[in-house]
Formats: C-alpha cells, structure tokens, sequence
C-alpha cells in the first residue's frame, strides 16, 4: 500500500501524467524565478555593504556625487559618515551604521 501523499506512477492514466508534468514544471519555475529574485536581492545587498564601507572611508565634508536615480545624480557633501539611508526597495529606506556590515 502506498504512503500518504506518494503517487504510483504506474498506476495513472497519460492524461493523469501529462497534468502531473504540467503541475510540476509549474512549481520548478515558480522555483527558479524565486531563486532568482533572491541571487538579485543577494547582490543589490553585497553592493550596498561595499558602498557602504567605501563610504565609512572617507572624511567628514567630502564633495561626492549623490544619486537621485539610477542614472541622476547631484553633488553633495558628506555631513555622516557613520548614519546613511540605504534604499531597500519599493520605496522603503533604513537607516544603517557604516560601522556594522549589512551581509
């Protein structure tokens, strides 16, 4: 007798395979979108622990650029170093310590 939950493949009719491959070529690729969504999420946050320790680097004053978009930035000057937004998306900023890394 079977287990709960475990399909005999030997006992199902082709209609039944061929909606059992579609159901699980469904969940692989809900599987494999999220993987990446997270590989991209990964490397948004390593980025961000590198900006954010080139940042602890350097002195209080210093002229730099600041990004308003992906491709616009302004000029500005750096007032702390050690308290800085970080965008984590959608709209949502936290205030991190240069002190403490992110990843």
């Amino acid at each position: 007798m079977a287990s709960p939950g475990r399909i005999e493949l030997d006992k199902l009719s082709v209609e039944q395979l061929k909606g059992l491959k579609e159901q699980t070529d469904l969940e692989v690729n809900l599987l494999q979108d999220s993987l990446t969504k997270i590989r991209t999420a990964t490397t948004r946050l390593e980025s961000a622990s590198a900006a954010l320790h080139d940042l602890s680097l350097r002195p209080h004053g210093k002229k730099m650029l600041v990004p308003l978009t992906a491709s616009l930035y302004v000029p500005g000057s750096l007032d702390d170093a050690e308290n800085v937004l970080v965008d984590v998306g959608t709209g949502y900023f936290i205030e991190v310590t240069t002190l403490v890394s992110i990843v």
